[in-house]
């Protein structure tokens, strides 16, 4: 399995440049996060205009508050520094009740609705279609036609992604 190397590294550099990187996590998320959410807003009624039925929400991609492993007393909390973010255990849960679970959610969710997309409108194969899956449709838009239908290659007429006739 392809992992990325990260835990075996980080124990090896200086701390300015940890305490460097910090800002560094959250200046993309505040930076995309509202363009996503415009995105998500538009695909989604896109979808709708469309057709689009039984679509998910952001709320299923969004895991349960109960579901964290710690409640906001146990949160562990690292002491290197008392200057150090880290030392506090309202970073933590700042981290991983809200910025963690909500922006993962977020572009996942995003990505979700961008596949159902794709999956409507380009009923095509390619090597990662594959992953895809979690945002099969009933019929792609060249499906809903029988004149385009037998345009398509003999795989792309049969795709259960993009025809569960299929």
């Amino acid at each position: 399995m392809d992992r990325v190397r990260i835990g075996c590294n980080y124990v090896k550099q200086p701390f300015w440049k940890i305490i460097m990187a910090v800002p560094l996590i959250y200046l993309p998320i505040i930076t995309t996060v509202p363009f996503v959410i415009i995105g998500v807003l538009l695909i989604r009624t896109h979808l709708q205009h469309v057709g689009g039925m039984e679509i998910k929400t952001y709320r299923d991609f969004v895991p349960a508050w109960l579901s964290h492993r710690f409640g906001n007393s146990e949160q562990p909390a690292i002491h290197i520094s008392r200057w150090h973010p880290a030392h506090y255990r309202f970073f933590w849960i700042f981290n991983c009740k809200l910025y963690c679970p909500l922006s993962v959610a977020l572009f996942s969710y995003a990505a979700y609705l961008v596949k159902i997309v794709e999956n409507w409108w380009c009923p095509f194969a390619h090597e990662q279609k594959k992953t895809y899956a979690e945002s099969a449709i009933d019929e792609s838009f060249w499906h809903v036609d029988p004149q385009e239908l037998v345009k398509l290659h003999p795989d792309d007429r049969q795709n259960p992604l993009w025809n569960e006739k299929g």
